[in-house]
């Protein structure tokens, strides 16, 4: 009854409550205190009628990123948001390593000083290649000098969506042969200055199926990530979790039912202090039929180019909601 409700509100209608609205301050809500249930992040700001995917806020609050994606994903963009000395939010801009490629999916370490991406850009930077893992430092407060992290971690073959640990251990998803299933979700780990090279997670999160866009807490004490086609799948890929037993090994996934809707759920991120849950979705507030009258023009403009349309919003919802959900 419960996944019923959210549905009902989640499909059909924009959440937006007096105390999530968007703040006239530079466009983003209050990050200190995040919805009970899940809620489109940032209306009009970040979310719009465009297709927006995969973010993540820096571990000091300061900065954000998250990627703006063109129709038929032909071209990905990281966009940047940060506050000035006042406190206040900038306006979503590009990223200055971003515009030229495609690029998409970062991910902070847990210092705040390295950003991982994905990107089509090739080591020269002359022109297009398979999607890599690359990463960015900081350095006297600018992000400078994107490095391709090279064999073993990237291949002639796509490596997507990177998570990295406090041990230096990343995630990140691909499709290799010698996967488990149709996409798997892999862990290179960080031994003596280097990776090793990357191996596929068990069946407890890994199945024949599509295992994708894992986020790995920097502990690793949790991975959440989307499956597509599991008996429990809501549709088009649902959100699943997966925490480790005490002898460090991974739990068999559970759906989160309360939080996944019919359309596809994915690119989740929890913030660094685990107060915050954020993740994309397609679910959209198009109708597939329209009782009594036709709809009209007028209608349709509307509903097409709302915020709602179909194209992929960032929503958020507290953590503790999240795992409460569980019980």
């Amino acid at each position: 009854m419960r996944y019923l409700l959210f549905c009902l509100i989640g499909l059909f209608s924009v959440i937006i409550s007096s105390d999530y609205v968007v703040a006239q301050s530079g466009g983003l809500p209050d990050l200190l205190k995040a919805p009970s249930e899940p809620m489109v992040f940032a209306p009009g700001v970040v979310s719009t009628n465009l297709y927006e995917r995969d973010m993540a806020i820096s571990p000091d609050g300061q900065e954000m990123f998250y990627t703006l994606q063109s129709p038929l994903g032909l071209f990905s963009t990281i966009m940047y948001l940060y506050k000035n000395g006042k406190g206040i939010w900038s306006s979503p801009q590009v990223a200055p390593f971003s515009g030229k490629y495609s690029d998409m999916e970062p991910a902070f370490t847990q210092d705040g000083q390295k950003l991982f991406f994905v990107s089509n850009r090739s080591v020269k930077g002359d022109s297009l290649k398979d999607y890599d893992i690359w990463q960015i430092e900081k350095k006297d407060g600018q992000w400078v000098h994107p490095v391709n992290l090279g064999a073993p971690i990237n291949t002639p073959e796509n490596e997507f969506y990177p998570s990295v640990a406090n041990n230096g251990n990343l995630y990140f998803t691909a499709n290799y042969p010698r996967g488990k299933g149709k996409e798997d979700i892999y862990v290179a780990h960080w031994m003596n200055g280097k990776y090793a090279e990357p191996v596929s997670l068990d069946s407890a999160v890994n199945s024949p199926l599509y295992e994708f866009n894992a986020f790995v807490s920097p502990d690793e004490s949790f991975i959440v990530f989307t499956s597509y086609g599991r008996k429990d799948d809501m549709g088009r890929g649902d959100l699943y979790i997966s925490t480790k037993d005490q002898s460090g090994n991974w739990k068999p996934a559970k759906n989160l039912t309360w939080l996944n809707s019919p359309r596809l759920d994915y690119c989740p991120f929890v913030s660094f202090d685990k107060k915050l849950f954020f993740f994309t979705s397609e679910r959209n507030t198009i109708k597939e039929k329209y009782d009594g009258q036709p709809a009209d023009y007028q209608q349709l403009i509307d509903s097409y180019l709302g915020i709602l349309n179909g194209n992929a919003n960032i929503y958020w919802v507290s953590f503790e909601s999240v795992m409460n959900s569980l019980k």
